[in-house]
């Protein structure tokens, strides 16, 4: 829109170029025509002299409207330049303090894993001197039934006291189970005759898997199998796990047993899939075997070729183990849960439990005995309160079970604690497996059961865990499995 001030101007131009002519045409007497070309000349320069004075005046104002943005800007750059620098002050101490936390942390973990070692060789020269005080006091207590009586006189009388006291406990003896008792029965054996029993009973494949199931509460149904390891020497006589595991930790075979134990137990968890895709098997791995590099590889190998039963089969550790691993063995533990394998943690000794922790390592079971969740000091010695403990686990995906019931009031009690899982002799014992193949023969199974001391009440199919009835007997049905017992 044209300004008022830009009229007034043009209107005074024409006024001063008419102006101009009229002057011409009177005074100097000029003609019409010469005038009137005289006015439109002046006009013409007017109006170039003002174009160019506008011209002039805009382009100061622009010139300095473009310097002060330009002063703008160049405030703006400084002011980003030193953003950047505090930025840049600010990454460099945030890196050189991270550095300095790692830093730290690994001379921790470092001076930790010194300490586990010299708790190692302490542990192991602790052993050394308790076998050299016992294999003294064998010797001393040997030494003076070795010297002659020097009263032979007194001793009628010494075994006549004798049989009183041994017909009193022979009935204590006789009630003991007939597995408790054949391996309270075995010898003892010192280091180095234990230690060649182990190694016989591997080269031989003497060892057997026993399976435990654990059902769900209240409704008792088989969910999961625990294999248990016994070991039979050359006279067939039983050896519990925790009869020759730390010998064979000492003498580097708990690689082996484990290798041998893991393909058991991937061979008993494939039979009973056939039968049942819900079941599952615990297998017990040692913290050995964790950290040594080739035991581990070659457990690792196996464990990837049986990658598809991951979701079936649970590898279990102690809780010393998880609370004290080394950086090797966190490594070895991520492997594990990188191709899908879960862990389950025994031996629990107390509550004081991380799930967060546990959860991110892949822990998804925790078994607790049932004494210790029902034992009153636990909740006072104990972060929580172990009615809360199932719900808290929950929340991390944490399964709680309980191990080792034996009666059906710890059942009542731990159905108040929200647990889903037990596990326990009131429920079934460990049982032996039956050989793959006997079945088919009733000879052989005839003749396997009548040559087994425990009766054939302790032999169980690799298939019948997997044929248990989805629901609970009821009526007299149920009257008449209570009243056959155990059995």
């Amino acid at each position: 829109m044209i300004r008022i001030s830009t009229i007034f101007i043009a209107i005074c131009m024409v006024l001063v170029a008419a102006s101009l002519g009229l002057v011409l045409h009177a005074v100097a007497g000029f003609s019409g025509t010469e005038s009137a070309i005289v006015a439109l000349t002046a006009l013409t320069f007017l109006i170039l002299y003002n174009a160019v004075s506008m011209r002039l005046r805009d382009r100061s104002d622009v010139g300095g409207q473009i310097a002060d943005l330009s002063r703008g800007t160049a405030d703006l750059a400084r002011q980003v330049a030193e953003f950047g620098r505090r930025l840049a002050a600010v990454e460099g101490r945030l890196v050189s303090a991270n550095s300095a936390s790692s830093d730290r942390i690994q001379a921790v973990v470092g001076e930790i894993s010194e300490l586990g070692v010299l708790v190692k060789q302490l542990a192991v020269s602790v052993a050394s001197h308790e076998d050299l005080l016992a294999s003294g006091a064998a010797a001393a207590a040997s030494a003076p039934a070795a010297r002659p009586d020097p009263e032979p006189q007194h001793e009628p009388a010494v075994a006549a006291e004798q049989p009183a006291p041994l017909a009193r406990s022979a009935p204590t003896t006789a009630a003991k189970p007939a597995a408790v008792a054949a391996e309270a029965a075995s010898p003892s054996r010192n280091q180095p005759q234990l230690l060649a029993a182990v190694k016989n009973a591997i080269e031989e494949s003497r060892l057997d898997i026993y399976l435990q199931p654990m059902v769900t509460l209240p409704q008792r149904k088989v969910r999961f199998y625990e294999a248990v390891t016994r070991l039979r020497d050359d006279k067939d006589q039983v050896l519990a796990a925790d009869d020759f595991i730390p010998t064979a930790e000492a003498g580097g075979l708990i690689g082996k047993i484990d290798h041998m134990v893991m393909l058991r137990c991937v061979q008993v968890l494939r039979r009973l899939m056939v039968r049942n895709k819900d079941v599952g098997v615990f297998c017990n791995v040692s913290a050995a075997t964790l950290g040594n590099p080739a035991n581990f590889a070659q457990c690792l190998d196996f464990l990837e070729a049986n990658r598809a039963l991951a979701s079936s089969f649970v590898l279990e550790f102690k809780q010393a183990t998880f609370r004290h691993l080394r950086p090797t063995e966190i490594e070895n533990l991520a492997a594990l849960s990188q191709r899908g394998y879960r862990f389950s943690i025994d031996h629990v000794t107390d509550l004081r439990i991380e799930p967060r922790d546990l959860a991110d390592r892949g822990v998804r079971f925790i078994k607790v005995p049932a004494a210790l969740l029902l034992d009153p000091k636990q909740s006072s010695t104990s972060d929580i309160h172990p009615s809360d403990l199932s719900d808290l686990l929950g929340r991390f995906g944490i399964d709680l079970i309980a191990e080792k019931i034996e009666g059906e009031r710890a059942v009542v009690d731990l159905l108040d604690y929200d647990v889903r899982f037990g596990q326990g002799f009131l429920f079934a014992p460990p049982r032996p497996l039956r050989p793959e193949g006997a079945s088919a023969t009733g000879g052989a199974a005839a003749n396997k059961e009548s040559t087994n001391p425990n009766g054939p009440s302790n032999t169980v199919p690799m298939a019948s865990p997997a044929t248990e009835p989805p629901m609970r007997a009821t009526g007299n049905a149920a009257l008449a499995r209570r009243a056959a017992g155990p059995a």
